[in-house]
């Protein structure tokens, strides 16, 4: 059952910056929080910045069905069935798939939802896919190496044997050795919204989301490295690894805000084999 104060308070206990596990990201999605989170994102906005980025990345490569594992508000999931492609929209959050199968219902879209925990993926997703996307700089929710490599092996197993994997994140290593700079102008556009980080250390990034009427949330995030991240998918099995800053082709390791990477599921043959 769900009260009303845990439908509008976080609670992160009386040590905020000591709550770095997994399961937290359940409590910090709160149903306030994600009524405003189409405000912090403008999907309009959102949709100049970013432009067909992801949809030309998965046509080059011939996908027509997609998981979309970090729905969140739906914003990827709609832009997706509205260029086209097969989608299933998974989240951990209850509220945020709500509020996704509402925004999407608002623009003449039926959502295949699923709620679905990572590390358990194919407990609850039963077909293979072209395409897995994870967006939003939602990987940073794991916590533990063991957490990151079960997602990635989940995410590989429900591939098809050609298939990719197109995962972003926030550039940490810029805020983890020049501190916090944002152009703030590709993945959170809203103007009703400021975003900065109240703590940083190798294992633990606290944002503030602080919106205009004063309202204050927060999210604890794990600040995932670009070398390290590619470094895990490799291992799990990924063969070709494609890294984009803030979806550019070209990049300088500390300009972008977001990198964004792609990785190919196919087995790469070296000059050895037979």
């Amino acid at each position: 059952m769900v009260t009303s104060s845990n439908k509008t308070k976080q609670n992160y206990g009386p040590d905020p910056v000591s709550v770095r596990a997994t399961d937290q990201y359940r409590a910090e999605y709160v149903h306030a929080f994600v009524q405003k989170w189409d405000s912090l994102i403008d999907w309009d906005a959102r949709i100049e910045s970013e432009g067909s980025f992801f949809i030309d990345k998965l046509r080059e490569r011939g996908t027509r069905q997609v998981l979309d594992v970090a729905t969140g508000t739906g914003f990827h999931s709609v832009r997706l069935l509205e260029a086209g492609f097969e989608v299933v929209s998974a989240d951990g959050s209850a509220e945020m798939l709500a509020r996704a199968f509402s925004n999407a219902r608002s623009r003449g879209h039926l959502l295949r939802t699923v709620q679905a925990d990572w590390r358990w993926l194919n407990r609850d997703v039963h077909q293979k896919f072209d395409a897995i996307i994870c967006l939003g700089n939602s990987f940073t929710h794991l916590f533990s190496e063991n957490d990151r490599r079960k997602a990635l092996a989940e995410f590989y197993a429900a591939l098809r044997h050609n298939g990719i994997l197109v995962l972003d994140q926030r550039n940490y290593d810029a805020l983890l050795d020049h501190g916090f700079s944002s152009k703030h102008i590709y993945y959170y556009c809203g103007n009703d919204v400021s975003v900065k980080p109240v703590h940083v250390d190798d294992g633990l990034a606290r944002f503030e989301y602080r919106f205009s009427d004063n309202d204050v949330y927060h999210l604890n995030m794990f600040p995932l490295r670009n070398s390290y991240t590619t470094r895990l998918m490799r291992e799990v099995g990924f063969q070709r690894i494609e890294t984009f800053g803030d979806f550019q082709e070209t990049r300088r390791e500390n300009d972008p805000d977001f990198f964004v990477h792609i990785a190919e599921k196919a087995y790469v043959r070296s000059e050895g084999d037979l």
